[in-house]
């Protein structure tokens, strides 16, 4: 790193005034975080506005490899921020490009402050520091912003798909599980996974599978549908199949998948009144 206290000393007693300068002149009709009126969140922002500065000017006191890690915790806090989350990446990246601009600025009000002259090529070279120090900050932001959005819709999917394939307490280590709408590989493999863990979590004993709400299946989920009955079976629960439409019995038939050890009945009312 460029080692430079005083210009260190200057930016930092400017980091406030930065601040303010920004969120002036901030566009305001964009969306986001930068758009709102809630005068927590406002604060909050030029909060965060004021510690980025706080930990920028540092670039010419710190070596490369502190100054980065010092950063961090300023990097992730704003990336898994709500307000950030839900702002648009490519207004978060203006915003970053604004403030490296303001940075030139202060370089320049810095310059008229010294006695002697200061070549173009030490100018050049503060301003590169700058640049990159904002340039590496701005994509870990935006990579950890990515991570975190990813997580949430993972999260999201998997709450989904375990409220699409419940596992129902009946009684007597009895349970039921309704499968509704179009199964593809993804969810198949979710319901595999979901059911099993539920029915040893609830020591469940025997199963009823009820698929009258299932329209569509393709091979491969109809492949898993059976390896969940036989994993089921591996783990002592017993399992009735109900509601096989015609479609999925084709399936079945044209996979060679033998159904004839399993029980199966046309309607899960059916299914009910068997004796166990």
């Amino acid at each position: 790193m460029q080692r430079n206290k005083d210009l260190h000393d200057f930016l930092l007693s400017k980091a406030e005034q930065l601040t303010e300068e920004w969120y002036e002149s901030l566009d305001k009709t964009g969306g986001g975080v930068y758009a709102s009126n809630d005068p927590e969140v406002i604060r909050t922002l030029k909060a965060q506005n004021f510690e980025f500065h706080q930990h920028l000017c540092k670039v010419f006191v710190m070596e490369e490899s502190q100054f980065f890690q010092e950063f961090d915790d300023w990097i992730i806090n704003v990336a898994s921020d709500p307000e950030h989350l839900n702002t648009p990446t490519h207004l978060i990246m203006r915003e970053f490009i604004r403030v490296r601009n303001q940075y030139m600025g202060f370089i320049d009000d810095y310059i008229q402050t010294q006695i002697k002259l200061v070549t173009q090529e030490k100018i050049d070279l503060w301003k590169t520091v700058i640049i990159e120090a904002i340039d590496i900050v701005m994509t870990r932001v935006v990579e950890e912003k990515h991570d975190h959005l990813n997580k949430r819709i993972d999260d999201q999917e998997k709450t989904i798909n375990e409220l699409s394939s419940p596992v129902i307490d009946l009684s007597n280590g009895k349970a039921l599980l309704p499968l509704v709408g179009e199964i593809d590989t993804l969810r198949a493999t979710s319901i595999l996974e979901n059911t099993l863990a539920k029915c040893t979590e609830k020591d469940t004993n025997h199963l009823y599978i009820d698929l009258s709400g299932v329209y569509l299946v393709d091979t491969m989920v109809a492949q898993q549908i059976f390896q969940l009955i036989n994993a089921l079976k591996l783990i002592g629960v017993e399992t009735t199949m109900s509601g096989i439409r015609p479609e999925i019995a084709h399936t079945a038939v044209h996979l060679g998948i033998d159904f004839g050890n399993i029980s199966i009945t046309p309607t899960l009312a059916k299914a009910f009144s068997l004796p166990n």
